[in-house]
């Protein structure tokens, strides 16, 4: 159904604005048939992960219910990955204390970063807030240095916000 092409790699790089318009419109339609997030978190993680070049892992990590100052392991794409990550730790607990999106050129640099994947070398996570309270964090990994830039942190926002307008959580 969703398959990435050497012709929408070619757009994606040539016009990351259209390319993430184009996704939105797709994952609102694919988010229509239900508002269960655990769903809707797998579906996303799988359309990101399929319609997006160089990426190795793709997901989220939770706020835990019983620690409430730590993130868990939810629906993702990739290799099997870190379960436990305290706010304020590595990219994705940095993004949750500070509830804003970090953009990493090199994970390797980043201070406190926490290596799931020695083969990832950049990341972006984006803070997931439904209704003023934080939920979790959306993570991205490439292995290739900088690979992320505004317009992908823009679009990925954009495409967070349908995934919480569509899910009930």
């Amino acid at each position: 159904m969703f398959e990435l092409d050497q012709s929408q790699i070619v757009e994606y790089r040539n016009n990351k604005p259209e390319y993430y318009h184009q996704l939105a419109k797709q994952l609102a339609a694919l988010l229509v048939e239900d508002t269960n997030w655990v769903t809707n978190l797998s579906q996303m993680s799988a359309f990101v992960y399929q319609m997006l070049p160089d990426l190795n892992w793709v997901g989220f990590y939770l706020v835990n219910p019983n620690d409430p100052q730590a993130l868990i392991l939810g629906p993702y794409q990739g290799k099997v990955a870190c379960v436990h990550i305290p706010f304020g730790r590595g990219v994705c607990g940095t993004a949750a204390a500070m509830q804003e999106t970090q953009l990493v050129a090199d994970v390797h640099v980043f201070d406190g970063h926490i290596a799931c994947d020695d083969d990832t070398n950049s990341e972006i996570v984006i803070p997931m807030v439904v209704n003023d309270e934080l939920k979790g964090v959306f993570d991205i990994d490439s292995p290739t240095h900088n690979r992320f830039d505004q317009a992908d942190a823009d679009g990925l926002t954009e495409l967070l916000k349908i995934l919480i307008d569509k899910t009930e959580f």
